[in-house]
């Protein structure tokens, strides 16, 4: 009985584990374009898969090319780098993720 519990709470962890990993939140304050979409200001949840990012709000889902780094230290708090009104890179806050879009 125990050796099932045990089994069942490191299944529990690492599904949690694992869905931390596959994706962060962004709050953008202002509408900004990225690539050629036009977010609106709110929540987004923003994952990879391959070489897009995916922006996912309520019904809304948009994928734009865009490349993984890491930083050597980790970031304090999620920014949004932008030249003009179009994303350029976003560090995740509590890690050391960033995603880098082309221009």
């Amino acid at each position: 009985m125990k050796s099932i519990k045990m089994v069942f709470g490191i299944g529990l962890l690492a599904l949690g584990v694992a869905n931390a990993a596959s994706g962060y939140s962004v709050t953008l304050r202002d509408s900004l374009w990225i690539g050629q979409t036009e977010l609106k200001a709110g929540d987004y949840k923003v994952e990879m898969d391959g070489d897009k990012a995916v922006f996912t709000a309520r019904k809304t889902s948009v994928q734009v090319p865009a490349k993984m780094e890491t930083n050597e230290k980790k970031f304090a708090s999620t920014a949004v780098s932008t030249e003009g009104k179009q994303i350029v890179e976003i560090d995740f806050g509590g890690s050391t993720a960033k995603m880098i879009f082309s221009k």
